[in-house]
């Protein structure tokens, strides 16, 4: 993460004056879409469960967004900070860490995803899009999961909760739409986040590989017309367009990130 994204925005760029939230905001794709919307002149706040390494901005709250207390945090720590927010982008996820067979898959870890990747954040979309509805203007944008429409062997409960979380977005988006709020969904496939890398990387070790001979391996195996995997810049660069103005007649669609890898129209 740089440090426009840590400590300040970039005045008079496009989203100048915006208030955003970014959960799952220190890694990956959180991180880029902090850094992308500070570049476009955001003042943005973002959460993590962790907290990230170095000096901790005020903007950071940690918090899990899969407890109410933590959503409790993260609502309370923007409306102390922002007094609200115009943008809101629900990164935070978790597959559980369970990969076995479907039915071995306990009670605990379907209750953990549902509460991560589905509960979260309508959790927080009830605390802050009333504030959008009563403005009269506001972007959402939650992150789901090519794993949502094409079931991965091991991670069955990730991708239904992701699938419940694209459901959820179109309705909320249906029922807000008329108020100036928009709501979207960005549906990345295979992506070169760390956690993207520490997968690449598994295999690599455990297959005697080299991170690129394991990376290939990984294409192949997905099959990303492409032929490569997307960058977390490329998500942020898309959730961008989806909460600025550019986009302002967008609302209610699921926007896929993936090379080409979804088969179905």
């Amino acid at each position: 993460m740089t440090t426009s994204a840590l400590y300040g925005s970039v005045p008079g760029g496009e989203l100048a004056g915006r208030r955003a939230l970014v959960t799952g905001g220190t890694r990956g794709i959180g991180a880029a879409v902090v850094d992308r919307l500070t570049q476009a002149g955001a003042q943005v706040a973002f959460s993590a469960r962790s907290v990230p390494e170095g000096k901790i901005p005020g903007l950071f709250v940690q918090a899990d967004i899969g407890t109410r207390s933590g959503v409790e945090s993260i609502a309370r720590h923007v409306q102390a900070y922002l007094g609200g927010v115009d943008i809101l982008v629900h990164n935070v996820g978790a597959d559980g860490g369970q990969h076995v067979p479907l039915l071995e898959q306990a009670d605990d870890i379907w209750q953990l995803v549902m509460d991560v990747n589905v509960f979260g954040p309508a959790r927080l979309d009830r605390a802050l899009v009333p504030g959008m509805v009563e403005r009269g203007r506001g972007a959402v944008v939650h992150i789901s999961s090519l794993s949502r429409s094409i079931p991965n062997q091991n991670r069955v409960p990730y991708g239904s909760a992701k699938a419940a979380l694209t459901h959820y977005s179109k309705g909320l988006a249906n029922e807000v739409a008329p108020h100036g709020v928009r709501v979207n969904t960005v549906t990345p496939g295979f992506t070169e986040s760390d956690w993207g890398r520490s997968f690449v990387e598994g295999i690599a070790d455990s297959a005697g590989l080299t991170y690129e001979e394991a990376r290939r391996t990984v294409m192949e195996q997905i099959g990303i017309p492409l032929g490569r995997p997307a960058q977390p810049a490329e998500v942020a660069e898309l959730v961008a367009f989806l909460v600025s103005d550019r986009a302002s007649s967008i609302t209610g669609a699921e926007h896929v990130i993936d090379g080409g890898t979804k088969p179905a129209v």
